[in-house]
């Protein structure tokens, strides 16, 4: 039987770590080649993005098929979770020297060019992260140029998202309202996603951006003090009216928690647990940092890759 033709390889967004993790919208190819996307708020069908920064929380997993690695980019926005599956083995040896250096206390910048991932809780929650393509260290010119060229595509889809607000959501009304081509599909599905929004968030992220590539806040600084940047939750205008987050202690005790409540003898899956702390106000960073803290001081263990029960006692 012969096969439709392949849909083309999808160009890689630019884009910053808040617009991206605060994505909740998946849509899901219909056809064998079709591509899957993740839609922003402001619009953005993310296939495949370029994401640059500053290479944080390097590890390598061992599975039943062989390692595989997850580290976060950090820019000024926040954070982007990536991984190295066990099925890209041309990958591993350029990771294991990131991870070698990183190791030894170097923090470099990485660019990196990623397939969009997603994992949905059962209540519905979406995590997005991007399983890598390729990736490679760079120098402080080539960041300085994708953190430019990366303001400028969010203000494009900001302006776009602005001029939509008073069109319908068709195609004609939208780019007679002046909204690009380009963004018109992603943003009908956006605004009937996500409603009314203030995307203020996203601004502070291009400020806090153009600072960096100004020099203003320098590189180095951001290498040096991890908590410089803010994440997309002390960004985000709700975080003001919350209360000061849990403490490490109070996240470790959730992860127990969630753990015994939720074993029926497999384990609990670790996007599982991450999603229930999320739940509970914790950040997605204090999460994957107390399992990591639960499992050091051994209250779980991890019998089976991804999956955390607790130590008998």
């Amino acid at each position: 039987m012969q096969q439709g033709p392949r849909v083309g390889r999808q160009s890689a967004i630019r884009i910053f770590a808040n617009e991206y993790r605060d994505a909740s919208l998946p849509e899901e190819g219909s056809g064998e080649y079709d591509p899957s996307f993740i839609i922003t708020k402001i619009g953005a069908k993310v296939n495949r993005a370029l994401v640059c920064g500053v290479i944080d929380r390097v590890e390598r997993r061992e599975g039943e098929n062989g390692p595989n690695y997850s580290a976060h980019i950090r820019d000024p926005t926040g954070t982007h979770l990536f991984n190295v599956a066990s099925f890209q083995p041309e990958l591993h040896p350029d990771f294991e020297e990131l991870m070698s250096r990183y190791e030894t206390g170097d923090r470099f910048l990485l660019a990196l060019v990623g397939k969009a991932r997603w994992f949905e809780t059962e209540d519905g929650g979406i995590f997005n992260s991007l399983r890598a393509e390729e990736f490679t260290i760079i120098d402080k010119e080539c960041y300085t140029n994708w953190l430019v060229q990366t303001a400028d595509a969010t203000l494009r889809r900001i302006d776009a998202h602005a001029s939509s607000l008073e069109s319908d959501l068709t195609p004609a009304a939208l780019e007679g309202a002046g909204v690009p081509s380009d963004l018109v599909d992603g943003l009908i599905l956006a605004r009937g996603h996500y409603g009314e929004f203030d995307p203020e968030a996203y601004r502070v992220g291009v400020l806090q951006a153009l600072s960096t590539a100004t020099g203003k806040t320098s590189v180095i600084e951001t290498i040096s003090e991890p908590e410089a940047a803010p994440t997309l939750e002390q960004a985000t205008p709700e975080a003001t009216a919350q209360q000061a987050p849990a403490e490490p202690s109070d996240a470790v005790e959730a992860i127990i928690e969630t753990i015994r409540s939720r074993d029926t003898g497999q384990g609990v899956d670790y996007n599982d647990i991450v999603a229930a702390l999320v739940n509970s106000g914790h950040s997605r960073e204090a999460a994957e940092d107390a399992i990591d803290s639960a499992r050091d001081q051994g209250e779980v263990m991890e019998p089976r890759f991804g999956f955390f029960q607790l130590v008998p006692e």
